[in-house]
């Protein structure tokens, strides 16, 4: 190893690790071409190189949204013979040049290893044969079934039906080898695990149907062999239940001049879309079986609404335009929200425009979003009042970024997060607008943990996120029935653990914000505020969740967010564990505790992984570990300081790591600062991280790190490694400079924590 040469950046001093936190989502993406998914795709599978894959398996990409800046995030849907296979995704993170910088996936494809033995001894079923991959039902008997199945004979199709032939994992729930002989009541999220009963070639019907007053939107999965209905479940997703605002006072709205007057078209906000930018338009009391979203609302003057309920007259005087002004201050808000705060540019994140139709029905009872339009509908309430409150507007806006992106199936706990999604966007949107609606961060303080509330004639909300079982059906923690209660209830668990996140527990236990799954110290979980509450789980959202999300996977995704955000051992990262601990997920630790891995028992597999004890456990080019006046470490004194060279050269760290048969979660973790004299746009000096099995072979490249992704300071890496359970695996780091200009890849604080 030569002596360093490092840039001045070298030198800087550390850049605070909340610093990280405010990274932006990019500008819109530009969308892959044929030729640039077909190259992801082959990358993939040259990744994915498990004992077990064929020619068979592959991978289909299925949408792109904006990363942080300089990077962007693809959804990969996984297929076998050419089908895919339903919930089984992988989320890609790449940098400009292309490389893999983080992969998250749900694996459910049939008779792989080493993920076909579950933590239970449980081996995945095989696909079906050959000559079970060919339908006997065509496409339209399949729709045909799934029309009967919802009972919706004599219903009109509102959108045209659609029936998907895929490979669908019928799922069972089984217990862990730990929990063998634990009490029903005292079962934990992480004692049970989804696992694939069989597989069965299938149709996915997606119904977007009305009869008469009521929308009938499902989807149907089909037994494509013999019309059997597999499962289904409904997808209509609702909050249930200056102008003049009827919730704000009076509220600035961004408007555009017209011929003879305004319009509300917030030109602003969002490109393309129906209208080209953010709207408001006059459903005029159009049927909500059916609604027709009619005209933008147009006015004389740029004053617009009188600040109250909906009299039933007009929809286009004063009053009538007062639900306009609320949908539009609640639009423009839920935009400045996710660009302001996070860079997030719209619902896709690709600055797509939306619009809410106003008046819909007549005295209806519901606001909803309709993905098939990627739009709102709000009525003007009977029980309820307008239901164009700030938060009701954020959580259907919200439905949208999910849809988007991990697109969770509205079913099951899957289901319930995509609810608590809104739910938690729905609360951050008010406390954004209740401030005034500028900033880069989310206020502290605002709003009111209670969904709904004010459209309610009552006074009591729909939801309450601190206690959810004050509605007297949402539970407060989790329970193996969650999966079968309706989304809207099983929502209640998460919306809690992000109150605890965000604001904190209380010790007595007659308070409504005490849980009595915190047994450690202390007994009062501290919060970490809205804002980093608020960016953790939108980084897991956009970046980790798949579609069959659930909540145990949920709560090692989100950790991982706030791990790479904040660190491993952080103190964010701790609020997460004992967040969802207080709601029965996961394990609760000391607040002083280390904040890395899976719980209270977490278990470090790596030794010396911050290089105090200089080279040992480390096997390759140990020279590379040392203190060296030209770089700093992330903690202690030591480092690895891997490249720096500006020559060709090649260096390898390895060490070889045991993750238990019976672990329930796996995080590597490791802190990583890199620099570079690199000018060019090209790729020079890479560093790339890897798992190979005892024998040598390469089991799967975890990232890629180049010379075009500098930073200045470190940035926490993490990764699930629960797939390689049961295995003996060498965790590798390999570097490879040019024949010029350094590139330094500084390694330090390596954890593999499991429980």
């Amino acid at each position: 190893m030569n002596p360093r040469a490092p840039l001045l950046a070298a030198c800087i001093a550390l850049a605070p690790l909340h610093a990280l936190a405010v990274q932006l989502m990019s500008a819109p993406v530009a969308i892959a071409n044929p030729q640039e998914n077909t190259s992801l795709v082959s990358r993939l599978n040259a990744l994915d190189n498990r004992p077990g894959l064929s020619a068979d398996y592959s991978f289909r990409i299925s949408s792109q949204h904006p990363g942080v800046v300089g990077q962007k995030i693809t959804r990969a849907q996984h297929t076998y013979k050419g089908l895919r296979v339903f919930g089984s995704e992988t989320v890609v993170v790449t940098n400009t040049s292309g490389d893999i910088v983080s992969v998250a996936a749900a694996d459910r494809r049939p008779g792989l290893t080493p993920s076909a033995v579950t933590p239970s001894g449980i081996a995945t079923p095989s696909p079906p044969p050959p000559d079970q991959l060919t339908p006997n039902l065509s496409s339209d008997d399949a729709i045909a079934r799934a029309v009967q199945a919802v009972a919706a004979t004599g219903a009109t199709h509102r959108w045209t039906p659609s029936a998907e032939l895929l490979i669908y994992p019928v799922m069972k729930t089984v217990r862990t080898s730990s929990a063998a002989n634990k009490p029903d009541d005292q079962l934990n999220a992480m004692d049970v695990e989804e696992v694939v009963d069989r597989y069965a070639l299938a149709y996915l019907v997606q119904l977007r149907m009305a009869l008469g007053s009521k929308l009938i939107y499902y989807d149907v999965v089909v037994d494509a062999r013999n019309g059997d209905i597999i499962n289904k479940w409904p997808t209509l997703q609702t909050v249930i239940g200056s102008g003049n605002s009827q919730y704000n006072g009076v509220v600035p709205i961004s408007t555009s001049a017209t011929s003879g007057g305004f319009q509300m078209l917030d030109s602003a906000r969002g490109t393309g879309g129906k209208y080209g930018g953010m709207a408001i338009t006059n459903a005029n009391h159009s049927s909500p079986n059916n609604p027709d979203p009619g005209s933008i609302y147009t006015n004389s003057s740029n004053t617009w609404g009188d600040g109250l309920q909906y009299n039933g007259g007009s929809t286009t005087n004063a009053n009538g335009q007062t639900a306009a002004v609320n949908a539009l201050w609640g639009l423009m808000n839920t935009y400045d929200t996710n660009k302001n705060v996070l860079g997030w540019q719209s619902l896709d994140g690709n600055n797509t425009a939306t619009y809410i139709a106003a008046h819909v029905g007549t005295s209806y009872d519901n606001a909803f979003y309709d993905d098939s339009c990627h739009c709102m509908y709000i009525g003007d309430g009977n029980s309820f009042y307008s239901l164009g409150a700030i938060d009701v507007i954020g959580h259907e806006m919200s439905h949208g970024v999910t849809a988007s992106t991990a697109d969770l199936i509205y079913a099951g706990e899957s289901g319930g997060l995509n609810e608590s999604n809104s739910d938690i966007g729905g609360e951050m949107v008010e406390a954004y607008a209740r401030n005034g609606g500028t900033g880069s961060s989310v206020p502290a303080s605002g709003n009111d943990w209670m969904m709904g509330k004010e459209i309610s004639k009552s006074g009591e909300p729909l939801r309450w996120m601190y206690k959810p079982s004050k509605d007297g059906s949402s539970p407060d923690a989790w329970s193996a029935n969650l999966k079968n209660m309706d989304v809207h209830y099983s929502s209640g668990p998460n919306n809690r653990m992000f109150y605890f996140l965000s604001q904190g527990s209380k010790a007595d236990s007659g308070s409504d914000y005490y849980s009595p799954y915190l047994t450690k110290t202390p007994a009062a979980m501290s919060g970490i505020g809205n804002d980093k509450a608020y960016r953790i789980w939108f980084k897991a959202l956009t970046t980790k969740f798949t579609s069959s999300t659930n909540y145990a996977d949920a709560r090692n995704k989100v950790l991982q967010a706030a791990q790479e955000l904040y660190g491993a051992t952080s103190k964010e990262a701790i609020a997460v564990q004992r967040a969802y601990a207080a709601i029965n997920v996961g394990a609760d630790i000391d607040e002083a505790g280390d904040g890395g891995g899976g719980g209270g028992e977490a278990v470090e597999q790596v030794v010396n992984g911050g290089f105090e004890s200089g080279t040992t456990g480390w096997s390759g080019s140990t020279g590379v570990i040392g203190s060296h006046s030209g770089q700093a470490p992330y903690e202690g004194t030591r480092y690895a300081w891997m490249g720096g060279n500006g020559r060709r050269s090649t260096e390898t760290l390895t060490q070889r790591v045991q993750i238990p048969a019976t672990a329930s979660s796996a995080q590597l973790s490791f802190a990583l600062h890199i620099d570079t004299a690199e000018t060019s746009n090209t790729v020079y000096d890479t560093l790339t991280v890897s798992l190979r099995a005892a024998s040598g072979s390469l089991l799967t490249t975890l990232a890629t790190y180049t010379n075009l992704t500098p930073a200045a300071g470190y940035q926490i890496r993490s990764f699930d490694l629960l797939p390689y359970k049961g295995q003996q695996v060498t965790l590798s780091f390999v570097m490879r400079e040019d024949r010029s200009k350094q590139t330094s890849f500084v390694l330090d604080k390596v954890n593999l924590l499991t429980r």
